[in-house]
């Protein structure tokens, strides 16, 4: 085989192995990561004890309309809404814990000088209530922490996703953006109710994860 022969016949080999390979990366699916993840509620849950106790004490912030919208529109109004009452609520509260157990007096506190997680998630849904934003859109939800340590959070459902006021952070984030565990939420049809939840979907991205209410115009 004379030396000119060998070359092309390694440059045909070659270039059989580039296009083969070309044709099997473009046959090969590709990944999608822009999946949204969504709360899905699963079951009917037992109200939280202490929800239940605030509903007889403050019945306004526990009525129902089957009528309002269950998403408000994320306008730069009520984006600067949203960002104002979770900060104020967030200054104006000095964090204390408390102990529910056997002392009755322990209890959920609408704008309490001090209080826990409880307290400044019911005093900001309680604002939001007074501003005109529909009740159905403003639930609370119980999560765990990673520590473990039972907490909870306001969720405001919008047309451009389901946002999360947290006493821990002045800024207004997607739900995904914590790293908790969902446990139970607030029914929108019915604000004395709760559902069991679980996380369905894929995460959102790292980007997404800072996005805050203010960049999602």
């Amino acid at each position: 085989m004379t030396r000119l022969t060998s070359v092309t016949l390694l440059f045909l080999i070659v270039a059989s192995g580039l296009l083969s390979g070309s044709a099997g990366a473009k046959s090969r699916p590709s990944h999608n990561p822009a999946v949204p993840a969504s709360l899905v509620e699963t079951s009917p849950s037992l109200a939280p004890f202490q929800h239940v106790r605030f509903c007889l004490r403050y019945p306004a912030d526990c009525r129902s309309n089957v009528t309002e919208d269950a998403r408000i529109e994320l306008t730069d109004e009520n984006s600067e809404l949203l960002d104002r009452v979770n900060r104020d609520v967030n200054a104006a509260i000095a964090p204390e814990e408390k102990g529910y157990g056997k002392n009755l007096q322990e209890a959920w506190t609408i704008a309490p000088f001090w209080g826990d997680c409880n307290d400044y998630a019911v005093t900001k849904r309680h604002e939001l209530l007074r501003s005109g934003l529909p009740a159905k859109a403003l639930r609370l939800a119980v999560v765990k922490t990673k520590s473990g340590d039972g907490h909870l959070v306001l969720l405001v459902a919008t047309t451009k996703g389901d946002l999360m006021l947290d006493n821990l952070t002045d800024a207004v984030l997607p739900w995904q953006s914590a790293d908790y565990q969902w446990m139970k939420i607030q029914s929108a049809s019915d604000a004395r109710s709760w559902y069991n939840v679980k996380v369905s979907g894929a995460s959102v991205s790292p980007a997404d994860r800072k996005l805050r209410v203010t960049d999602r115009q």
